[in-house]
This record gives structure tokens, sequence and C-alpha cells, in this order.
């Protein structure tokens, strides 16, 4: 018996050190992965940076690390009269923080109001909103184009409206969010002698922090990074009234022969449009995470 006893534990202990053996191999091989796949989708980002600190006056940058360094790729961005830069960033960040602010506000009021008020025609609304948010915005760019023409709005102007437009479709997860806030906490504080904007701007607003803030990021990287309705809708317009994306992007496709010399330019460009949006993650990656996964939770 006591034989059969001590053969069984030398079993199990063998193939406890063989299943712990094969975790740590596994390990070893997942990690390898991650950090060949970190390798392959940071480099763009680090060979970018990099390339805006070089000096190149003939074309693409074929090293990785510059020879030279200098910050004149980003001084010039600045002071091109032809391609301003400058108002490029202006107008790019007055729309944006204007999206950011009235979105916001859209689609935390409307997604209160489908989360906690019952009326009639509510779920043919979801269902019919959710089915207008399966097709991509670009798809109505041509008929928007018309009537902004029609409506001589073929300006900053009009490309803000275009962005305030969308708002109404995009509730869909901040009300998954605000189905997980129990509804007896109004039904308390309505008790007490709260009316429903109290309830709304006392209550549920702060427990609401994290899909505000994820709101507010998408709304304002929304038309921070967008092409292509910046490109239908301004057109061949005035220089000095143009986003950043679609700004940058004729600077590379007007000069054609020449667009190559303006490549370290162009990615100086692109790293200066990247630290905002950057900063802004950095910052409130908590909020947005938490937004995302409760958001999510139900539609």
């Amino acid at each position: 018996m006591a034989e059969r006893l001590c053969e069984r534990y030398f079993k199990e202990g063998n193939e406890m050190k063989s299943y712990h053996h094969q975790r740590q191999v596994s390990l070893v091989f997942r990690y390898i992965l991650l950090a060949i796949l970190a390798i392959v989708w940071i480099f763009p980002i680090v060979w970018i940076i990099l390339t805006s600190f070089s000096i190149n006056n003939t074309g693409f940058v074929t090293t990785f690390i510059p020879k030279h360094w200098t910050l004149s790729n980003y001084i010039k961005i600045f002071q091109s009269e032809q391609y301003p830069f400058a108002h490029w960033l202006i107008n790019t960040f007055v729309i944006a923080v204007i999206c950011a602010v009235v979105n916001t506000f859209i689609t935390v009021v409307m997604s209160y109001a489908l989360s906690r008020l019952r009326f009639k025609l509510r779920k043919p609304f979801l269902q019919f909103a959710l089915v207008l948010g399966m097709f991509p915005g670009f798809m109505s760019m041509i008929a928007l184009y018309y009537i902004l023409k029609a409506m001589n709005l073929t300006n900053l102007a009009g490309l803000t409206l275009i962005y305030i437009g969308g708002a109404g479709l995009a509730f869909y997860i901040a009300k998954g969010f605000f189905d997980t806030i129990p509804r007896s906490i109004d039904e308390a504080a309505i008790i007490d002698g709260a009316s429903r904007w109290q309830v709304f701007t006392k209550i549920t607003l702060p427990l609401a922090k994290p899909i505000i803030v994820y709101t507010s990021l998408t709304a304002f990287m929304a038309p921070w990074i967008d092409f292509i309705f910046p490109s239908i809708i301004l057109g061949s317009g005035p220089s000095s009234q143009r986003t950043i994306a679609y700004g940058l992007s004729n600077m590379m496709t007007s000069t054609r022969g020449a667009g190559t010399a303006y490549f370290p330019l162009f990615v100086a460009g692109c790293v200066i449009i990247a630290i905002p949006i950057t900063v802004l993650f950095i910052i409130m990656q908590k909020f947005y995470v938490n937004g995302v996964t409760a958001g999510a939770d139900k539609g």
C-alpha cells in the first residue's frame, strides 16, 4: 500500500513538473510573439519621429537614425507661406473643441433620455438608429457636399456642422453605460424631493464621468485626424481654410515632383498632429478604458 502511494505521488509530481515546464515554454513563446508584434507596431512610429529631426532635401529618408539632427523641419513648417500649417492647426483645434463640447452634450443628453425614459416608438427608434449607424458616414458625403454647396457652406463652418450632425447616432455606447447605473438611485433621489434635472446633473453625471471622457475624446479625435470629409467639403478653397490632415496631404500631392523634398516637413507635421491626441490619452486613459468597457455591457 505504501509503495503504491509513493508511486502515485511520484507520478503526480512528475505530471506537475511537466505541466509547469509546458506552461513556462508557452509563456516564453507568447512573450516572444508579443515582443515581435510590439517592435513591428512601434517601428514606424519611431522612424517617423526620428525622420522629423533629420536633414534631407532630396527625397524620402532611408536611414533609421539621422546622421544630422535638426529642428529646422519644425521651424520651416510654421514659416511656410504657401502651406500655412499654423492656420491648419488653429482651424482643426477650434473645430475639434467645438465638436467635443457640442457632441458630448448631445450624446450624453440623448443617451440618458433613451436609457431612463420610456416613450412611444422608443424601441423602433433604437432599431432604426442601430441599422442607420451600420452604414459608414462617407457614403453620404457627396449628398452632403451638394446640400452645403446650395447653402453656400462649403467651408469650415459647414464642416463643423457635419461633425456635429453625426453626434446623434453615436449614443449606443453611452446608453449602455447609463443602463449600468441602477435606476434605484434615481428613484431614491426623486423620493427625497429631487427633480429629474437635479438627478441628472448632481447624481448621474458624476457617476458617468468615464463615458463623458470617452465621448469627448472620440468627438475631439474625429475632426482632428479626418481627411475624407475636409477633402470633399473644403475642396479647392483657400489654403488657409483647411484642416491639418487635408492640408498636409495637399502639401504632398500638389507639389508633384518636388513633393519628396517636403517629406521631412510632412513627418514633422505628423508628429505635431499626434502630440495632442497622445497627451489626452495618457492623461485620461483610465476614464477612457472604463467608458469603453462599461458602455459595452448593455445595448
